[in-house]
């Protein structure tokens, strides 16, 4: 479970301060697929980012099962991310000269698991988001909705206990925003905490929403 409390973050622009979060609770529970929602610029994007130990924040609570994350240090968070968290993003940042399997494989390759075993599971996991037959193919030679079907593999190879989606429908059509949305909402539902940080009212409803105002 994550637990936010009073979180707050400020930038400094020309000597002043500019509050970007203030007091944010924000409670995450497994099993459950949470949408926030907002305007451009009203934080969704540095509120992930501090989840995902992108980005520091400036006062208040990031409890992690009870563990308080505030003191930790790059090397603790990078094996934090690693261990727990998957990332999938608007643009998928995929490896261009890399496959769909070498892509998944590549944060367990940073795992240190073993050739064989990261293979196996990269397969499953480009199975279950209906990529089967295209494990050979360059992020050139796929659609955007295959492409980011790739990224969610890929945030999924280490088994992560939550996905972090930052606008993951942003650059799809309909069609395939609703069935990346499906996918992430049936992670959820094995058990994974899953934030997504959306526009789109319409797609949010598929899970529970939380405004950032």
């Amino acid at each position: 479970m994550i637990s936010i409390k009073n979180l707050q973050k400020h930038y400094t622009l020309n000597k002043k301060s500019i509050p970007i979060l203030q007091d944010i609770n924000l409670t995450l529970v497994p099993g459950e697929m949470t949408c926030l929602v907002g305007e451009s610029g009203c934080g969704k994007s540095t509120l992930l980012h501090i989840l995902g130990g992108l980005d520091d924040y400036d006062g208040g609570d990031y409890l992690f099962n009870g563990k308080n994350v505030k003191n930790f240090s790059e090397k603790e968070w990078s094996s934090f991310r690693t261990r727990n968290i998957g990332f999938i993003f608007q643009n998928f940042n995929l490896i261009p000269h890399l496959s769909a399997l070498e892509n998944v494989e590549i944060s367990m390759i940073l795992n240190k698991a073993p050739k064989s075993e990261r293979q196996q599971r990269a397969k499953r996991l480009l199975d279950s988001v209906g990529l089967k037959s295209r494990y050979h193919y360059l992020p050139s030679q796929l659609s955007g909705g295959q492409k980011q079907r790739v990224a969610i593999a890929r945030a999924l190879a280490n088994n992560p206990d939550i996905i972090l989606a930052d606008e993951p429908t942003g650059a799809l059509d309909s069609k395939n925003s609703k069935q990346v949305m499906h996918i992430l909402k049936t992670i959820a539902e094995q058990g994974k905490i899953v934030l997504i940080v959306t526009h789109s009212l319409e797609l949010s409803k598929m899970g529970a929403i939380r405004r950032s105002k």
